[in-house]
């Protein structure tokens, strides 16, 4: 079995919270017993409950009431073994995530919490039409997309950002990174961002990452035609097991962010309906092989001053 230690390092100790209250939501409606009566008999409070269902950071999981509920629910030996060693992981001391010191001064709530699941993620697939995905991107392309439009961000709030971007990039190099895997519109790389010089370091970054064996980059090259990932960007992200259980810590969810708030995707139908996407994109991208010579090819265009600009100008 693995250590606190080390599983903190490869899952949320929210999303372990969140799976535990899913997993004791159901054992108590598969006793067929409702959240007031278990409230009852467990001699707490109906909103002490709820939290404890809802995986609310505010509730400590004590041995005893684990031991009790799952007493209650009349579960097996080896179900009650799994959420005790479940909950007693929630209980260790976590890791302060890097992202928690920008949550409140540089990041919108509502990307905060797309930065906290991409950290305990154990796949994260992206597909992107316009530009280089944040966790792909070097520090001069991200201040020049991070300005965009002119006059939303201050310079104190761009310099955070960029901060942030760049930070988050220290996850493809943890011991257990997820398994990126980025789906590129031709017109990303052939896209002028910050001048000739900056898209020659950002296009060879493109090629340095893709040397680790987590990270995958693929081009939707311009011949396909229409493809299925026409409609917008998106983050697809899976999640690992909690520990001793089959289960993931957390369903797969879809992301799409814009400039002002974002969606967070993940009933069936829509999660189904992303998955399809993605197959498709599969479908018709170039391989990683074929992908890394049309970056460096256009590398080399750029180098040499003389960039193939004509399909981006006729999209």
């Amino acid at each position: 079995m693995k250590g606190a230690s080390d599983l903190s390092g490869s899952i949320g100790t929210t999303l372990l919270r969140r799976h535990i209250g899913r997993w004791l939501t159901v054992l108590r409606e598969s006793a067929g017993i409702s959240q007031d009566a278990a409230a009852r008999a467990l001699q707490r409070g109906s909103s002490t409950i709820w939290r404890i269902e809802a995986g609310d950071s505010r509730i400590r999981f004590r041995d005893v009431d684990v031991d009790a509920m799952c007493t209650l629910y009349r579960v097996s030996p080896e179900t009650r073994h799994r959420l005790l060693t479940m909950t007693r992981e929630t209980r260790e001391a976590p890791r302060r995530a890097w992202w928690h010191d920008y949550t409140e001064s540089a990041l919108p709530a509502w990307f905060g919490l797309y930065v906290s699941l991409e950290d305990s993620a154990a796949m994260i697939r992206q597909y992107e039409p316009e530009s280089v995905p944040g966790l792909l991107q070097v520090r001069a392309y991200a201040e020049t997309v991070t300005r965009l439009p002119v006059g939303l961000l201050t310079e104190e709030q761009i310099a955070h950002r960029v901060k942030v971007r760049i930070e988050r990039q220290a996850l493809l190099a943890s011991p257990r990174p997820p398994h990126l895997k980025v789906m590129l519109n031709e017109a990303v790389l052939r896209r002028e961002v910050g001048g000739p010089e900056v898209m020659v370091a950002q296009l060879q970054h493109l090629l340095d990452v893709t040397e680790r064996h987590s990270v995958s980059v693929q081009v939707i090259p311009y011949t396909v035609g229409a493809h299925a990932g026409m409609n917008s960007a998106f983050s697809f992200l899976t999640f690992p097991n909690a520990p001793l259980s089959p289960d993931p810590v957390e369903p797969p969810l879809v992301y799409v962010d814009t400039l002002t708030g974002s969606l967070y995707l993940n009933k069936a139908d829509e999660v189904r309906a992303y998955d399809l996407v993605w197959k498709d994109l599969e479908s018709r991208a170039l391989d990683e092989s074929a992908s890394r010579d049309l970056i460096r090819q256009i590398l080399e265009e750029f180098a040499s001053g003389q960039p193939d600009r004509r399909e981006v100008a006729e999209e």
